[in-house]
């Protein structure tokens, strides 16, 4: 795995690379491996991206995505990638989008697994009610990736 760390305005954020393609972004505060940094074209993209992303200059990723999981967890992961810039999705919405329709549970440990998110808007999934619940990078990060683009937390 190739891997860069570097600075946001929301603390330190690290990427991962793994045969051409992004497998892993670390939110502030969580762990990173223990791995030397190193700039490659790619994840000099990421980063680049992910900058212009949280200046608000920028809606959709150009990146090639590889999340590792379950066949049910890239399907929902597919089905966060769906869901529209400023816009959220219930975690029922969610399951009924992934033909799981009593699967919402499910559905959250999905999010919870997410391991590219941002880039996969697990940030964009929200309680019934508009309601915040669980992020890996807390509610407080959930919150201002919300707020950055302009999202509407009325009920669902």
């Amino acid at each position: 795995m190739e891997f860069l760390l570097f600075d946001t305005s929301l603390g330190p954020i690290a990427l991962g690379e793994e045969e051409g393609a992004i497998t892993r972004l670390w939110l502030p505060g969580q762990p990173t491996p223990r791995l030397m940094s190193r700039e490659t074209p790619l994840l000099k993209q990421g980063r680049q991206e992910l900058l212009e992303y949280l200046a608000g200059e920028r809606r959709d990723f150009d990146l090639p995505l590889h999340p590792r999981g379950t066949p049910f967890q890239r399907r929902v992961w597919q089905a966060l990638e769906a869901i529209p810039y400023g816009q959220t999705r219930t975690y029922a919405q969610i399951a009924q989008a992934v033909d799981s329709p009593r699967g919402f549970r499910a559905v959250g440990m999905a999010n919870h697994r997410n391991p590219i998110p941002i880039f996969i808007p697990c940030h964009r999934v929200v309680g019934s009610g508009g309601t915040l619940t669980g992020y890996a990078g807390g509610l407080e990060l959930k919150k201002a990736l919300l707020d950055l683009e302009g999202a509407d937390l009325t009920e669902k």
